[in-house]
């Protein structure tokens, strides 16, 4: 083999390691980013207050 060969795919090979290592930070970010989203989705469904009055759903008709 060449050293010009060697030159080339220890290039590549550094390439593709800096491409794998930025693809993984990025979807890290991506998935902390999801992750802030679903807590804020939970904490604003835990706030909503209930449209019926308080004395509906108490009771169940078993006659009918």
């Amino acid at each position: 083999m060449e050293t010009a060969n060697i030159a080339a795919v220890a290039t590549e090979m550094s390439q593709t390691r800096t491409t794998a290592a930025v693809q993984t930070t990025v979807l890290k970010k991506t998935l902390d980013i999801q992750a802030q989203h679903a807590a804020q989705l939970v904490e604003a469904a835990a706030d909503v207050i209930p449209s019926n009055p308080p004395h509906l759903g108490n009771r169940i008709d078993t006659a009918a």
